[in-house]
């Protein structure tokens, strides 16, 4: 399961961000399709402030995975989403593919 929940009142920086980690999305699960095999991923866009004061953001916008906040007041980049979701997906039960072998 990777859920994500963009926290941002709807300015450019939030929307910026929505974007940045649908491509952080779309780009692992090419790179590393076996991390999304039995993976559900859903995406949601909080505008409230009590959505913000739930997850204790003070800065917008902030990136939420698995009801953890990971960053919260400034754009990562697309790289840094990518590493977070790919921890997410390996803590949450998925496996990292086995390195190959050479047979001796």
């Amino acid at each position: 399961m990777l859920n994500i929940k963009i926290l941002g009142p709807g300015c450019a920086n939030c929307y910026i961000l929505e974007g940045l980690a649908v491509a952080a999305v779309q780009v692992l699960s090419s790179q590393k399709p076996e991390l999304f095999e039995n993976a559900e991923v859903t995406l949601e866009h909080l505008d409230e402030q009590s959505d913000f004061r739930k997850y204790g953001v003070l800065r917008t916008p902030g990136l939420v995975v698995n009801e953890k906040l990971v960053i919260a007041g400034r754009l990562p980049h697309a790289l840094e989403i990518m590493a977070v979701f790919e921890k997410a997906l390996v803590r949450d039960g998925m496996q990292t593919p086995r390195a190959k072998t050479a047979a001796t």
